[in-house]
């Protein structure tokens, strides 16, 4: 089912819209309809992640409470990460 949505902006920003999405083959209503599924498509993006993250923090605390846990002290972090980035730019990226 589709669903209308209304929304208000002065004439000249419609007119000068309108001439732009002509300009471009289509219509404003094109254009809105495109941006709003763009919009939609990005929140679907951030739920999606956010449905991640949460399941990644729940195993985590899964592991904690079952003694599966393995914790690395600060100066071994750093070294590793260290390590991490030397071999990265060792590629060659810049």
């Amino acid at each position: 089912m589709d669903t209308r949505i209304q929304f208000r902006v002065d004439e000249e920003t419609k007119r000068l819209a309108q001439l732009m999405t002509e300009s471009q083959g289509r219509t404003l209503s094109d254009a809105c309809r495109e941006l709003t599924e763009q919009l939609a498509e990005q929140q679907r993006k951030v739920l999606s992640h956010d449905t991640w993250l949460t399941e990644q923090v729940n195993l985590a605390f899964n592991k904690l409470d079952a003694g599966q846990s393995v914790f690395t002290d600060h100066e071994s972090s750093k070294s590793d990460m260290a390590t991490r980035k030397a071999k990265i730019r060792s590629r060659g990226y810049s």
